[in-house]
């Protein structure tokens, strides 16, 4: 289901003018505070005006200010979830969940409650009142009331930036579910990394009420000199691994790519599970001979796709091992000094600790 943005609106002092497509089962719209992430998905769910451009969902026409189009928000059937859940603190649980329902027209409704409230593990919680709750649960209730409104788009404005660590962790693996078990596309605002490499298919980078960049996600997190400078540092590769059996002697699980066996901190997941791991730029080192007496686990062998210059002092190396495209970040005397280019065999060299659980993913 296509998602077709296009906005043109003046707010104060603020000018967003962008423009994007995806057809991504979740598309994360990524940048710093005041880049205009919030406005987009404001204007998409119909709560401001633009004063030019065009919004489509499947085709189906929201906003064309050519043509004068402006449906209303309760005429979108778009969710949205909001950083804080927003709440009636006065209603249950199950009260909440159904509030949004009374706004579908009945022969529209296809959310079927019960697989909602189990989608979200919150069947325990629906005699409760939201002073009860915890901030995870909170947010897994304010995600089902919007599912339960059977929309054709969900957006999620930065829903864990409210939440501490504990209670992100508690979250991602539903936000991860919602995303692979239903059919409905997720426009996902976040300025965290860690979390759009973890969650999303697509990504659409902004800057200043402008699109620098937009594709998927494997195309545009390696490169960390379209990332805003806080956060380059978390930039990398994106990498398919199968689980081959756990090390429990060391607390370690057994992984292989298409490039070779992997060693991860200990994973719960059980043989033949296939995941993602992020792998940073910055964890990667390169070495032109196999490496012996190191204490790293990872060793890959490969060819330089790539080798393009960031800055004075520095270059992204793409490795390809096997089908997993592996980046490195280097100065640019290790370029010079280990003849690095394009075609040259090395070995990618990669710490296990550097793979931590908030890397890796089930997709």
């Amino acid at each position: 289901m296509a998602v077709e943005v296009e906005i043109r609106q003046r707010l104060g002092a603020f000018a967003l003018d962008v423009a994007f497509a995806s057809a991504g089962r979740l598309t994360a719209l990524f940048g710093p505070s005041g880049s205009g992430k919030t406005s987009i998905v404001n204007a998409i769910a119909g709560l401001t005006l633009p004063e030019g451009g065009k919004v489509a969902v499947d085709g189906r026409v929201l906003f064309d200010a050519e043509r004068r189009i402006f449906l209303p928000p309760h005429r979108r059937r778009i969710g949205y979830v909001f950083q804080d859940a927003r709440l009636f603190p006065h209603l249950t649980v199950s009260q909440n969940l159904r509030y949004g329902r009374f706004f579908t027209p009945a022969a529209e409704r296809y959310a079927d409650v019960s697989k909602v409230v189990e989608l979200l593990g919150i069947g325990h919680l629906v005699e409760r009142r939201p002073s009860g709750l915890s901030g995870g649960e909170r947010q897994r209730v304010a995600i089902g009331r919007a599912l339960i409104a059977s929309p054709r788009l969900l957006l999620m404005d930065e829903p864990l930036a409210a939440l501490d660590d504990a209670r992100k962790a508690e979250i991602l693996p539903y936000v991860e579910r919602l995303r692979d078990e239903t059919q409905i596309p997720i426009v996902y605002v976040s300025h965290s990394v860690a979390e759009i490499a973890r969650l999303a298919s697509d990504v659409v980078l902004l800057s200043d009420g402008r699109v620098t960049a937009a594709g998927p996600v494997n195309d545009i997190l390696p490169r960390f000199d379209l990332l805003p400078d806080s956060e380059r540092g978390e930039a990398g590769a994106l990498v398919r691994l199968e689980v081959v059996r756990r090390d429990d002697g060391f607390g370690l699980s057994l992984m292989r790519s298409s490039g070779g066996e992997w060693r991860l901190p200990r994973v719960a997941a059980e043989e033949g599970t296939r995941l993602t791991v992020r792998v940073r730029a910055r964890d990667v080192m390169i070495a032109t001979e196999k490496p012996a007496g190191v204490s790293a686990l990872n060793v890959l062998e490969g060819t330089i796709a790539g080798v393009d210059s960031v800055g004075d002092s520095e270059a992204l190396v793409t490795i390809l091992s096997g089908s997993d495209r592996l980046s490195a970040r280097v100065t640019g005397r290790s370029v010079q000094q280990l003849g690095l280019e394009p075609g040259k065999p090395v070995f990618a060299i990669v710490k296990s600790v550097s793979l931590d659980g908030a890397a890796t993913a089930r997709r």
